[in-house]
């Protein structure tokens, strides 16, 4: 049941923003030896030029991002502002304001993958900061 509430809040996510491509979780469940947590791994595909929007995650969430390939520009909390290319990797600690997140490139896709370990009774994966 857990399982489903998750596919079900990250699928609502996925279609209430436009870009960049998400999708239904690559992997996503309870850990089973941190009670009341769980880990949610999704792919993420910028087409060119293509952003996500000023955002936070759920409090609870430590997210964990790794560049497959391409290069996506990040900038988290008062960090600077950085591009990270396919094999590199960064992280947002629990409660960060995600300013910056989008593809480099103007001609070129990228794609990541977020790792997200969250509450097991999460409310919502990403939040737009207006």
């Amino acid at each position: 049941m857990k399982f489903r509430i998750i596919v079900a809040t990250w699928v609502a996510l996925a279609f209430s923003i436009t870009a960049p491509a998400y999708a239904a979780p690559n992997f996503a469940g309870a850990i089973p030896n941190i009670p009341g947590k769980s880990l949610i791994a999704n792919e993420v595909n910028y087409g060119p030029g293509e952003a996500t929007p000023t955002h936070t995650h759920e409090t609870s969430a430590f997210i964990y991002a790794y560049v497959i390939s391409g290069a996506i520009e990040s900038k988290v909390n008062d960090g600077e502002t950085r591009i990270y290319h396919a094999g590199e990797s960064f992280i947002e600690p629990p409660g960060a304001i995600h300013s910056i997140c989008r593809n480099a490139s103007k001609t070129e896709p990228a794609k990541m993958l977020v790792v997200f370990v969250v509450d097991t009774n999460h409310k919502a994966m990403l939040t737009p900061v207006k």
